[in-house]
C-alpha cells in the first residue's frame, strides 16, 4: 500500500521540485521509502509502505528495461504469482519479486487489456514516453483512491486530494453542487469531490491523457443474469466455502505481519474462522470497545478469538473527540462524516504497532444482503397497499416515540421506515441513509444551487440488468454507497497509521459469483440476512453469534453532543457562520432540538461539524503539510 502522485505536462520539462511536496503530503500512506521520477512531459512522485519484496530495487516509481514507461502503484495484484510465468514465457525479464513489476509487463504484453488480468486492489499511473500519454486506473471495486484535475493542458492526480492542493497551481475552492450530495450523504461521491475542479475516477474506470486531452472509459461493471443457476444448497456453500477460502489465502501473502480486525460480528468472525488455518504461525486479531455498553462488542470478539486461536488484543477506547476529529477529517479529506470512522481510526492506530496488514469483513453487507434496508424494502411493499388514512396514523405514531441513543434504537429505525410511506420503492431505499432532505438542505443553505443526490444513485438502479429487486439494491450499494463512503473510510483511517487494509468478501471472482446467486441464498424468507454466510459458520462459531443480529462499528454520538461534548460541537459548528452560506437560525434550531432530546440529529450534526473542520482546514487557511498521528492538528482560529 502507498501514495501516489504526480502531473502530466504536454511537452514541457517537470521538475523534482514540483512533484516533491505532493509526494510528501502522502507520507503517512507510505512510510518506508520515497522516490520521484521527472522528466519531459510528466513526473510521478511515491511513497512507499513495503509488503511484497522489501528489497530497494521494488522501490518506485519503476521503469521499464528500456526506460519508456514509468509507474507508479498503490495496491496489491494478487494473483501476480500466477501471472508472472505466463510473462515471462512470452519474454519478460523481471528484475525484482515485487507485484509492481507484473502491471509493467502486463501493460508492455497487453497493452489496455492487462486490467483484466489483474486481481486485486490498486490505483496506478503509467507514463508511456513513446506514445506521450498517461494511463491510469482504478481497481473493479474502488478499495484504492485516484482524484485527478486537469487545468489547461496540464492533468495533476494523486491517491488524496491533498497531494494535488499542494501545487501553487491549484485553487482552494468549494463545489456547492457536491455540497448538496454532502448534506444528504455524508460523503461524496465519485466522480464528484467537494472542491471545485478536482475529480475522482469511479472504480473499474482507466482515464488516458496524451496531449492535453482527457478520456475516461470503464472497463469493469457488475452484471446479474437473467435467469440464476440454481444448484443444489450444499454445491453452493462448498463453492461458495471454496472461493471465500481463496480469496484469503491470496490475501495473506505478503513479507510483513498479517493480522485480522475482529469485532465479533457475522463478516469479521467468518473471515478470521478462514484465516487462522491457513495463517504461517498464529495469527494475531484486533478489537476495540466503547464503555457504553449497547457499543461494546468485545465479548463477541473475545469468543471468536478463542475459538480459532488467534493472538487476540483488544483495547477499550474512550476518545478524545475533540482532539482527534480535526486529524480526522484533514485524512478523510473529500469530507467523509461517517462517525464509524472513529473507531477505525483507533483500531487501525492499536493494530499498526504489530502488523502492517490487516485483513477486514467489508463488503459482505453489500454482496449477501447484510443490512435491514432489503428486509425493510420488503416490508414497505406491504404497508404501502394499507389505506392513506392507516399510514398517516403510522406515521404520527412513530413520531411520537421518546428519542433513544441506544445503539440501533427502535425508534429510530421505525421513524426512518415510516417517512418513506407512500414513496416511490426505490426512492425510499435512498430515503433510509439520506441524512438532510432536499428542502431541509436548500433551507439550511438557501440560495445556493445544490445537487440532488438521488438523481445519482437513481442513475445505478436504472443501470442494472438484474430482474428481480433485491439484487437491484444490492447492486446500487456495491457499485455507489460501497465505494463511496465505507471503502473510503477504511482506506484513509487505515492508511493514516500506514496500515494496509484488505478485504477478501470483495476480491471481484467472488463478488461476481455472488452476484449469480439465486436472491434466497442472500435474504431468506425475506427475514435472514446474509444467509449464506450463517450457513457457513454453522459448526464453526456458536448459534448466537450465527443468528445475531448487524450492530455496525457505530459511535455514540448523540449522547456526546447531548452531554460531555457539547460544547466542543457548539464551538465547532459556529464556524459555519462564518461561511456565508449557512442560515444560522437553521443551525442554531438543529442544535437545540437534539441538545432538548426532541429529535435525533446527531447524524447532521455530526456531518456539519466535519464540514466546519474540513472548511476551516483546507478552505480558510493554510493547508497543513502534515499531522502528527492522534494529535490535533495546528489549525487557524
Amino acid at each position: 500500500m502507498c501514495g501516489i502522485c504526480g502531473l502530466v505536462r504536454p511537452g514541457a520539462p517537470v521538475s523534482d521540485q514540483e512533484i516533491l511536496p505532493m509526494r510528501d503530503m502522502l507520507a503517512h500512506r507510505g512510510p518506508d521509502r520515497a522516490g520521484v521520477w521527472t522528466g519531459v512531459g510528466a513526473g510521478l512522485g511515491h511513497r512507499r509502505l513495503s509488503i511484497i519484496d522489501l528489497d530497494s530495487r521494488a522501490d518506485q516509481p519503476l521503469a521499464s528495461e528500456n526506460g519508456s514507461l514509468h509507474l507508479v502503484f498503490n495496491g496489491e495484484i494478487y494473483n501476480f504469482q500466477a501471472l508472472r510465468p505466463d510473462l515471462e514465457a512470452r519474454g519478460h525479464v523481471f528484475r525484482t519479486a515485487s507485484d509492481t513489476e507484473v502491471i509493467i509487463h502486463a501493460y508492455e504484453e497487453f497493452g489496455l487489456d492487462c486490467l483484466s488480468r489483474f486481481r486485486g486492489m490498486f490505483a496506478f499511473a503509467l507514463w508511456d514516453a513513446d506514445r506521450r500519454r498517461l494511463f491510469a486506473a482504478r481497481d473493479r471495486l474502488g478499495k484504492k483512491p485516484l482524484f485527478y484535475c486537469q487545468r489547461g493542458e496540464t492533468l495533476y492526480f494523486g491517491s488524496e486530494i491533498k497531494a494535488i492542493l499542494v501545487h501553487p497551481d491549484i485553487p482552494r475552492e468549494v463545489d456547492f453542487e457536491a455540497l448538496g450530495y454532502f448534506l444528504s450523504l455524508n460523503y461524496t461521491p465519485a466522480p464528484h469531490t467537494l472542491f471545485a475542479g478536482i475529480r475522482q475516477l469511479e472504480p473499474g474506470q482507466y482515464l488516458l491523457f496524451s496531449q492535453g486531452r482527457l478520456e475516461i472509459h470503464d472497463y469493469w461493471d457488475l452484471e446479474y443474469p437473467p435467469e440464476p443457476d440454481r444448484p443444489p444448497e450444499p454445491a453452493i456453500l462448498d463453492t461458495f466455502t471454496d472461493q471465500l477460502r481463496e480469496a484469503i489465502r491470496l490475501r495473506l501473502i505478503a513479507d510483513v505481519p498479517v493480522g485480522a480486525f475482529l469485532s465479533g460480528g457475522l463478516d469479521s468472525t467468518a473471515v478470521v474462522a478462514l484465516a487462522a488455518p491457513q495463517y504461517p504461525g498464529r495469527l494475531q486479531t484486533f478489537s476495540i470497545g466503547f464503555a457504553e455498553k449497547s457499543y461494546d462488542e468485545r465479548p463477541a470478539a473475545r469468543l471468536v478469538a478463542t475459538r480459532f486461536g488467534t493472538e487476540h488484543h483488544e483495547l477499550e477506547v474512550r476518545p478524545q473527540v475533540a482532539d482527534v476529529l480535526p486529524t480526522l477529517v484533514w485524512h478523510a479529506e473529500e469530507p467523509t462524516a461517517d462517525s464509524s470512522m472513529l473507531p477505525v481510526y483507533y483500531l487501525a492506530r492499536f493494530a499498526a504497532r504489530r502488523v502492517k496488514v490487516v485483513l477486514t469483513g467489508d463488503g459482505a453487507d453489500e454482496i449477501l444482503a447484510g443490512y435491514e434496508t432489503y428486509q425493510a424494502h420488503y416490508l414497505m411493499r406491504a404497508l404501502n397497499r394499507l389505506p392513506g388514512g392507516v399510514q398517516r396514523f403510522l406515521q404520527r405514531a412513530a413520531a411520537a416515540l421518546p428519542v433513544s441513543h441506544r445503539k440501533v434504537s427502535l425508534d429510530f429505525k421505525l421513524k426512518r421506515l415510516v417517512a418513506a410511506l407512500g414513496q416511490d420503492l426505490d426512492y425510499a431505499h435512498y430515503s433510509w441513509r439520506q441524512i438532510w432532505s432536499p428542502e431541509a438542505a436548500q433551507e439550511l443553505l438557501p440560495g445556493l444551487r445544490l445537487g440532488r443526490a438521488y438523481r445519482l444513485y437513481s442513475q445505478w438502479l436504472r443501470r442494472c440488468t438484474a430482474v428481480d429487486s433485491l439484487d437491484r439494491l444490492l447492486y446500487a450499494d456495491t457499485r455507489f454507497y460501497l465505494p463511496n463512503d465505507m471503502l473510503v473510510k477504511v482506506d484513509r483511517m487505515t492508511m493514516a497509521h500506514g496500515l494496509e487494509a484488505r478485504t477478501p468478501f470483495l476480491d471481484h471472482r467472488l463478488v461476481e459469483w455472488a452476484a449469480g446467486l439465486p436472491p434466497r441464498f442472500k435474504l431468506r424468507f425475506f427475514m435472514l440476512k446474509k444467509f449464506l454466510l450463517r450457513r457457513l459458520l454453522t459448526g464453526l462459531v456458536p448459534a448466537r453469534l450465527r443468528w445475531q443480529g448487524k450492530k455496525g462499528f457505530n459511535v455514540p454520538v448523540g449522547p456526546w453532543i447531548r452531554g460531555p461534548l457539547r460544547d466542543f460541537f457548539a464551538d465547532t459548528l459556529a464556524l459555519l457562520r462564518h461561511t456565508g452560506w449557512i442560515d444560522p437560525a437553521v443551525l442554531d434550531r438543529t442544535l437545540q432540538q437534539h441538545v432538548r432530546g426532541q429529535v435525533d440529529f446527531s447524524h447532521h450534526l455530526w456531518g456539519l461539524t466535519v464540514l466546519a473542520l474540513w472548511w476551516r482546514t483546507f478552505i480558510q487557511g493554510d493547508l497543513p503539510r502534515s499531522f502528527p498521528s492522534g494529535l490535533s492538528p495546528e489549525l487557524p482560529t
